[in-house]
């Protein structure tokens, strides 16, 4: 195994999970601060519209990897029903705050993550990247978790104005880091966004199958995209004991 001093991770799905429902009730967070601020679309005609708007922006991001944000899916959706609203709105704004405060109260660490960051931050540079469209929400659910304090510095997509696995956010990660990209290695449970795209920088990736082989309940938009498992030679690791035992740390 080649020589390593720095590790990059991902967040959701690799250190950070949310409870099943959270997309549901952070959908109706948002339907209920929408009427709060003068909008009232029928339920159902909105949920459509809102979902449609997803998929639209989503799909841009895949094209030209530039990240999207939640406050352009809303105000498209409420512009097909009928309300002329810019997304810069400061009531679209708020929406978006009520929408992701949802997440504040519902994610939870991945089992062992607190304890083996613990081992890892005395004898490694540590840097966190992670695809997140609103990210002042992001550092929110890091700092409720505790989880800062092990990381020297925290990369969110959204402030990036790119997601992964473009490779403009790949070198912000490897800028953060005092060596070379042959002594990073970059964690996360989405092969294409975290494993591709470390190859693609240059950078060893480790794929993280915790969610993947436990298959516990996960918000679909944060679940891994479906493409298939990496090549044999990236290591697989399905628990934080694992990874410990991969970097040869008993």
């Amino acid at each position: 195994m080649r020589h390593i001093r720095a590790i990059g991770f991902d967040l959701f799905n690799t250190l950070v999970m949310a409870e099943p429902d959270t997309l549901d009730r952070a959908f109706s967070r948002m339907q209920e601060s929408l009427e709060q601020h003068g909008f009232y679309p029928e339920q159902g005609a909105y949920k459509k519209a809102y979902y449609d708007a997803v998929i639209t922006f989503i799909q841009q991001t895949r094209e030209d990897g530039r990240e999207t944000h939640n406050r352009f899916w809303i105000s498209a959706a409420l512009e097909k029903l009928g309300y002329e609203v810019s997304p810069d709105d400061p009531r679209i704004a708020a929406t978006v705050e009520d929408y992701f405060s949802t997440f504040y109260d519902s994610c939870y660490c991945v089992p062992g993550a607190r304890s083996m960051l613990e081992r890892l931050k005395d004898e490694f540079q540590l840097g966190l990247l992670s695809n997140f469209t609103h990210w002042p929400a992001a550092l929110e659910i890091i700092d409720r978790l505790e989880l800062a304090p092990f990381f020297e510095f925290r990369l969110i997509s959204g402030q990036l104005g790119y997601r992964k696995p473009h490779k403009k956010v790949f070198e912000a990660l490897t800028g953060g880091f005092d060596t070379s990209c042959d002594e990073i290695i970059y964690v996360g449970d989405d092969v294409d966004a975290d494993v591709n795209g470390a190859l693609g920088a240059g950078i060893q990736p480790v794929w993280f199958t915790y969610v993947l082989e436990n298959k516990p309940p996960i918000p679909a938009h944060m679940a891994p995209s479906e493409t298939g498992e990496p090549h044999e030679s990236v290591p697989r690791v399905s628990s934080w004991n694992e990874f410990l035992s991969f970097l040869k740390i008993s």
